[in-house]
């Protein structure tokens, strides 16, 4: 382990030195290596270094340390002095390695064709060299000077593939990681849309709920408080509700490493022991309980299954189920008390739901704020504006809070078409020709 750190940490170190460090270091051991050799036993038929040999030498192997940055012009000069040290009669061993490791650096840096031609002329003066003395036969110089170059700018060409290879895979690495970030920033914006539209969909309706229950409360509070208890018990139940399904829908974004349910972690959900944390999304199966609470509102609806019921994908269960309650939401908004209906046809490859009111058209009873009627006169278009009957300018009963104008710039029906569009169905909604107003569902399954 402490092994493994250490060579962690050198590794780390040695990145962070600058490559003319490296080369700055390769070049004085290379120089000082060919001076020592120069002034060793020099073979027969050659001579040692003197004060031109050595400049000569030094001329060699010295420039290297720019060798990454003009590496072919570098190596055709290193090539021409090398020449010029060799037609005077100095020991060409002495100064082999300068020219192998510029040779190196074009085939690693430059295209090929660069490093061929400094190949040739490496092979060129090495022959050159072999015809100054006695020591090898030509076959063995010429043998030497192909392999020799040839190996090297192999291993040239290679590392070039290989740096140019990390170079695209981090040029994808990099793409990659841009990509899942703005993947994460679209799947956090969608989920937030999805979030805000479900927070939409609860705290419209079940407020809507709790406003005509409470208006109607106040309104009978003297005259009729069997029916004033009885709309302060529909508000604590919606509340209920209410409370119970934000639970379950800001719970899940707590859900992490030791949040989930059965896993020793704390409790995001405070309820009883036999009270599942996360219940399911609603769905088709919980329309009869929507209808039953709406009804408690004072609306009623009527709620009709034609064909075979079948299971259903969770979503577009759940898709369903929030376009009938905004529907029904919009009908307390915009046309209590009307009559509403809600119909569910399971066709052969669709889902047809359709929500249906007539627009409170034949009561009388409640009065708007602005005076004209609500019931009995002509019904309230969707956008808030009253409208009046005949008669609707004497003095009558007040309606109960929350039954009034809602505010302008409401996105229930954005919503509910956007829901539809993301399960590949189409909502059509729109006024009725026999008055009232109709929510049409289709998606497929």
């Amino acid at each position: 382990m402490r092994s493994t750190t250490a060579w962690t940490r050198l590794r780390q170190w040695a990145e962070r030195v600058p490559a003319v460090a490296y080369d700055s270091a390769i070049t004085l051991a290379i120089t000082t290596v060919s001076l020592l050799l120069g002034n060793d036993r020099v073979p027969a038929g050659w001579s040692g270094l003197d004060a031109t040999g050595v400049a000569l030498t030094c001329a060699v192997n010295l420039p290297l340390v720019a060798r990454r940055r003009i590496p072919f012009t570098l190596c055709l000069v290193v090539l021409a002095v090398w020449t010029v040290y060799v037609a005077l009669d100095y020991w060409p061993v002495v100064n082999t390695l300068g020219p192998l490791l510029a040779l190196y650096t074009v085939a690693s840096m430059r295209p090929l064709r660069e490093a061929a031609l400094c190949a040739l002329l490496l092979a060129a003066v090495w022959n050159f060299a072999g015809t100054t003395g006695q020591e090898s036969s030509w076959a063995t110089v010429l043998g030497q000077s192909v392999l020799y170059t040839s190996v090297i700018c192999g291993f040239g060409h290679l590392a070039r593939k290989s740096a140019q290879r990390n170079i695209e895979l981090a040029r994808l690495t990099g793409q990659l990681r841009r990509e899942r970030a703005g993947a994460e920033r679209r799947a956090v914006a969608e989920e937030r849309v999805r979030i805000a539209r479900e927070l939409h969909d609860v705290v419209a309706h079940h407020m809507s709920v709790i406003s005509v229950q409470a208006g109607l409360a106040g309104y009978v509070f003297d005259t009729d408080p069997q029916t004033a208890r009885g709309a302060l018990g529909t508000i604590a139940d919606t509340s209920t509700e209410a409370l119970a399904e934000l639970r379950r829908l800001l719970a899940v974004l707590r859900v992490e490493g030791g949040d989930r349910p059965g896993d020793g972690g704390p409790r995001l959900v405070q309820g009883t022991d036999d009270q599942a944390e996360f219940g399911p999304a609603p769905g088709l199966d919980q329309l009869p309980e929507l209808a039953d609470r709406v009804r408690g509102a004072g609306i009623p609806v009527q709620f009709t299954v034609v064909g075979e019921p079948r299971p259903l994908a969770p979503g577009a269960g759940q898709c369903a189920y929030r376009v009938v309650q905004e529907a029904l939401t919009n009908v307390l908004k915009h046309a209590y008390p009307a009559q509403a209906a809600v119909t569910v046809t399971y066709e052969s490859r669709e889902l047809t739901v359709t929500v249906t009111d007539d627009g409170g058209a034949h009561h009388g009873r409640y009065r708007s704020p602005t005076g004209g009627r609500t019931r009995g006169g002509a019904k309230g278009d969707r956008t808030g504006r009253a409208g009046h009957g005949a008669g609707g300018t004497g003095r009558g009963l007040p309606v109960p809070p929350g039954t009034g104008s809602p505010p302008p710039g409401g996105h229930g029906l954005i919503g509910m078409r956007e829901r539809a569009r993301i399960y590949g169905g189409r909502l059509h909604a729109g006024p009725r020709a026999s008055g009232g107003f109709e929510v049409r569902l289709i998606l497929p399954a």
